[in-house]
């Protein structure tokens, strides 16, 4: 089969590599549908994180199950299936209180080998996400939606959650990437009035407007901080931040926006951790980490993609076949696509 290998920084190259086999309890071999380039992923590409050569890439698909082993009673043989990049037993501790991204029984290594034409994923049972009917049903632009089901729609929701997004909040999205955009639907899934999209991109910050966003902020630094709060009560600040960047100044920048008593749900990979004294003193709350994919997944966002609520696949502006993903890391490294697309099959 084909699959996506990481050469070194900045080198991807498509390979002949061995199917997967069943070797253990709770698998399944699926065939990609659709799989896409991360934004994390570009660390490991870009030389920022250290990744071990001649390995298997991608961690978000769709597909159609192939073979599954003897034990897995929950899924079949041509269920068409999110494969999340989350690997939740759906037992332990973790898992029972929503935090499947930090599931307490995940094997080592679990993720990698998505960008390919098969896949092996575990556990079957409780971390696949079946999707009605066959690929063949939905049009190439549900089907993307359905892709960010994997991942990134999944995250920015996971932000919004834990920035604790009520109905009628007034909510700030730092990061106008792909999370950042679907952390603007995830916000207004939750309720929010108004929806302030931190974005220096213009072709980002109408996606933001699509997707909900009320308020565009483009300025930076100090400024766009005094825009923020003259957009808010009393300039007090707003009642949760989504902070979708993952860097140090901008869980700083997420304090000096929120109001007393706030949350900043955060979901950015960090690269060094904030000071936090500023958050103290304005009884500022601070969680957020590893999303979780199946819960959110079955309990609301599947539906919503599924009643055309929310088109979250609009994040995906170049697409390209399984032949060219060093084409597609490429786009994204060189700001050429908020998110890249696989089209496998």
């Amino acid at each position: 089969m084909k699959a996506a290998v990481f050469i070194a920084p900045g080198q991807i190259e498509v390979q002949e590599t061995a199917k997967p086999e069943i070797d253990g309890e709770n698998q399944a071999i699926i065939r990609v549908v659709r799989a896409s380039v991360c934004g994390s992923d570009l660390w490991w590409y870009r030389g920022i994180a250290k990744r071990e050569a001649n390995t298997l890439v991608g961690h978000e698909a769709i597909g159609v199950v192939e073979q599954v082993s003897a034990d897995v009673s929950q899924i079949k043989v041509g269920d068409f299936v999110i494969v999340p990049f989350t690997h939740g037993c759906g037992h332990c501790v973790a898992c029972l209180n929503g935090f499947e991204g930090n599931c307490l029984n995940q094997k080592p290594g679990s993720n990698g080998g998505y960008q390919a034409e098969f896949m092996k994923y575990e556990p079957a049972d409780s971390g696949l996400v079946k999707i009605p009917g066959t690929p063949a049903d939905y049009t190439d632009e549900q089907l993307a939606s359905l892709q960010t089901l994997s991942d990134v729609m999944a995250t920015g929701f996971h932000a919004a959650k834990n920035a604790e997004v009520k109905p009628g909040d007034t909510v700030a999205v730092i990061g106008d990437g792909a999370v950042g955009l679907c952390g603007v639907i995830g916000a207004k899934l939750l309720g929010a009035e108004k929806i302030i999209l931190l974005s220096h991109h213009e072709d980002r910050a109408a996606l933001g407007r699509e997707f909900g966003a009320t308020d565009i902020v483009a300025q930076k630094g100090a400024a766009a901080v005094q825009q923020v709060l003259a957009l808010t009560k009393e300039n007090a600040g707003v009642d949760a931040v989504l902070e979708c960047v993952g860097a140090a100044g901008a869980i700083d920048q997420a304090g000096q926006i929120a109001r007393p008593g706030a949350v900043i749900g955060r979901v950015g990979v960090p690269h060094a951790e904030p000071k936090s004294n500023q958050l103290f003193w304005k009884n500022i709350g601070l969680r957020g980490g590893i999303a979780s994919v199946t819960k959110p997944d079955k309990e609301l966002l599947l539906k919503a993609v599924l009643d055309g609520e929310i088109n979250p696949g609009k994040v995906f502006t170049r697409s390209f076949d399984l032949d060219h993903a060093a084409d597609a890391y490429a786009a994204m490294d060189q700001r050429q696509a908020i998110k890249s697309l696989l089209v496998i099959d």
